[in-house]
Order: C-alpha cells, then sequence, then structure tokens
C-alpha cells in the first residue's frame, strides 16, 4: 500500500517513487531535468509528484549541487542609516532586478558589531550563500579580507583604495565632486565650502580630492577653515555647515558630499538666516529624491545607483558561472544636474 500525501505530513522523493513504480534516483532525474529518462517513466514520475502535491526541496537540492541558490547584500551600517539614505535604497532596487531572472535568494544583512561581522564570516564560510555583495565598504573594514581568505565570490560598491584587490563598481567621485566645485566658481562664488563624507571611507576622499582640485585649479589657495567633516547623514551636514558659518561667516558656496548631508546644511543655513542661493550656494552628490525635493531644488552630482547596483550583481554572477574568468571592476561616469540652489 503507498502511503500518499494526506495530512500535514509533507510528502517524500520516497512516497513519489513508491507511487511511480520506480526507483528514488529515476525521481531524481526527472525533478532535475534530465534526459536520461523514456517518456514513460517521466509521465509515471510527473503524474505521481501531481498526486501527492510534492514540492523538490530547494536547499537539499543546492547543498547537493554544491551551491546554496543565494546572495548575501551586506551593508556593513547601522540600520538609521540604511533606510534613511536613498543610495542604500537604490542599490536594492538595483540588484533586485539584476536578480528578477536568475534562480537566486537575495539576503540583506546588517553588520553593526564585531560579533556581527563574525557571525556572518563563519555564515559565508560554510557556504550558506554563494557570493556576496558589499556596500559602503569602509578603508579598515576586515570583512573584505575574510571573505577574500575564504574564497567567497565578492563585488563591492566602492573600494577601500585606490589600489583595492576585489572587483568592485565605483562611480568617478572625485571627477563628479571636481565639476561641482567648479560649478560653484564659475558661478563668481568666492568662499566655496565643503562638507566632506567620514574620511575612513574611500569614496570620501575623492570627494575631498576633487574638490581640492577644483580649487587649485582656480589659481586659489585651499584653506582648512572652508573644509567640515560629516558623516553622510542629515545630522552630520547640519553640524558641519555650522562650524562653517562659526569659522567663516562670508562663506558663499558650500559642497557636500552628499544630498543628505545637503539636507542638513540647508537647515543650518536657514536657521542662521542664509537665503539659498542668494546668500550661500549649495551643491549635493548622488541626484537623489532628496535633491529634487529641496526647496530650492538641490544642484547635484548624478550618481547612476541603481545602475551600480544591477552591475554589481551582473559581475557576481559572472563570476558564479565562470569562476576561473579575470575579476572586472567598473568605474560610472556622473553628470552634473544644475538645479535652483546653485
Amino acid at each position: 500500500m503507498v502511503v500518499r500525501g494526506t495530512g500535514r505530513s509533507r510528502p517524500t522523493l520516497e512516497q513519489v517513487a513508491a507511487l511511480a513504480g520506480v526507483g528514488r534516483g529515476t525521481v531524481s532525474r526527472v525533478i532535475n531535468g534530465s534526459p536520461r529518462v523514456s517518456d514513460h517513466t517521466r509521465a509515471a514520475v510527473q503524474a505521481a509528484v501531481a498526486e501527492l502535491g510534492y514540492v523538490p526541496n530547494r536547499a537539499a537540492r543546492a547543498l547537493a549541487a554544491g551551491s546554496a541558490d543565494a546572495i548575501a547584500l551586506v551593508v556593513p551600517e547601522h540600520e538609521t542609516r540604511l533606510f534613511a539614505e536613498p543610495y542604500f535604497s537604490g542599490i536594492v532596487r538595483g540588484v533586485s532586478a539584476a536578480l528578477a531572472d536568475a534562480d537566486m535568494q537575495l539576503l540583506l544583512t546588517l553588520i553593526r558589531t564585531p560579533k556581527e561581522r563574525e557571525r556572518f564570516a563563519a555564515y559565508a564560510a560554510a557556504h550558506r550563500v554563494d557570493g556576496v555583495l558589499l556596500v559602503s565598504v569602509h578603508t579598515h573594514d576586515p570583512l573584505p579580507d575574510l571573505l577574500q581568505q575564504i574564497e567567497m565570490p565578492t563585488v563591492l560598491s566602492g573600494r577601500r583604495s585606490a589600489g583595492e584587490s576585489l572587483p568592485y563598481v565605483d562611480s568617478d567621485n572625485a571627477g563628479g565632486a571636481q565639476a561641482a566645485v567648479e560649478h560653484l566658481i564659475g558661478r563668481g562664488r568666492r568662499e566655496v565650502a565643503t562638507i566632506t563624507g567620514p574620511l575612513d571611507m574611500y569614496v570620501a576622499q575623492c570627494r575631498l580630492a576633487g574638490y581640492q582640485e577644483a580649487v587649485r585649479a582656480a589659481s586659489r589657495l585651499l584653506d582648512e577653515d572652508l573644509i567640515a567633516h560629516g558623516d553622510f547623514t542629515e545630522e552630520g551636514g547640519h553640524h558641519a555647515m555650522r562650524a562653517l558659518l562659526a569659522r567663516r561667516p562670508e562663506i558663499d558656496a558650500v559642497f557636500c558630499a552628499s544630498d543628505v548631508m545637503a539636507s542638513g546644511a540647508r537647515q543650518a543655513l536657514r536657521q542662521a538666516g542664509r537665503r539659498v542661493p542668494d546668500d550661500v550656494a549649495l551643491v549635493g552628490f548622488d541626484d537623489s529624491p532628496v535633491a529634487r525635493h529641496m526647496d530650492p531644488p538641490l544642484t547635484s552630482v548624478r550618481q547612476p545607483i541603481e545602475r551600480m547596483g544591477r552591475d554589481m550583481t551582473r559581475l557576481l554572477l559572472g563570476r558564479l558561472a565562470s569562476p576561473a574568468t579575470a575579476a572586472e571592476s567598473m568605474v560610472i561616469p556622473t553628470e552634473l544636474v544644475r538645479r535652483r540652489s546653485s
């Protein structure tokens, strides 16, 4: 007598084999699409699968194939940044779009503490995922090296340094920042300041370098009082703008290394009675929805964030399909989008 897949128990491969009158291996070959099965046998197995309501165990199939069928999108930041900054949502949309036609699960992982980093490294070392997309990379974060040591295919959003050893997708941060500051100088602004991102991130270093190059190209002296350090948050932009105004009240332009910081700077300027752009011109970086919805709308350096997410995923899927292929990296051009804030 054959035990049908009724009640609460999940039908098994053995039950399908018994009902179809074939061996377990034959059922497995049919489920996995093997051509080494006759049409008659295939039909019998498919009928048994339909009758029992059997659903293949995806995890078991992946384990047998040496694959987890999963990619981890790792963000080493607190959840407040993840949900507050449009950059991260843009990356997630791009990654999701690129995975739409791939038979892969996407696991979003936040790493906020060394313990969480160690836990994820152990998880990856056990090959619970096939590859990693790592976003918001800090210069001294040990996770990229840990992933490299266990030979986990990894693609970075951004770089840790100019000599990055892992494949990455980045934007032309220095060139974009330089274009933004040249725009402000070209509009006749005399005291052009900048609010940087956290300088333990190469992206922030590059945007500061772009600012400095534009100042030098205009035959102006670099003034440390015109540089304030932020952290890519709205609150950080607000505090940095207040510090700039306290040091140099004659400031008439500010390049902020992110739109979110520019929003905070805008609040500080308003509280100080400074009009944008009449008194102080303002430029951001990202060209996120924040830029379009500010009052006045914010001039910003556009980096194609969703495209970066798609390209990261494409590079990673390519590495998974052809492990022996040389690692590829990309630097995507940026574009200055002029609006009323400057």
